[in-house]
């Protein structure tokens, strides 16, 4: 049975405990790659989840706009027939 230390250091990791058994599969860290970590879920470390964070804040990950130039749409001349 693992003793107190061993149950501190896996909580610290972020690992699940050997009786818990995932809800969803391992995925790979979106940044680089290496296998999640539970605690920093879905990257592996905190490193990664703030890069992550500093790219959705600094703008890198924009959602494309399509600005509209105001002109009348399409078969609307602008006339009150």
């Amino acid at each position: 049975m693992p003793d107190r230390d061993d149950r501190e250091r896996k909580r610290e990791e972020g690992s699940a405990p050997d009786n818990v058994e995932p809800l969803r599969p391992p995925r790979p860290c979106p940044i680089c790659g290496k296998p999640s970590v539970r605690r920093y879920h879905p990257f592996c470390s905190k490193h990664c989840a703030d890069l992550d964070l500093h790219r959705w804040l600094s703008g890198s990950y924009a959602i494309p706009v399509v600005e509209e130039d105001g002109s009348v749409p399409d078969g609307g001349d602008g006339g009150d027939e």
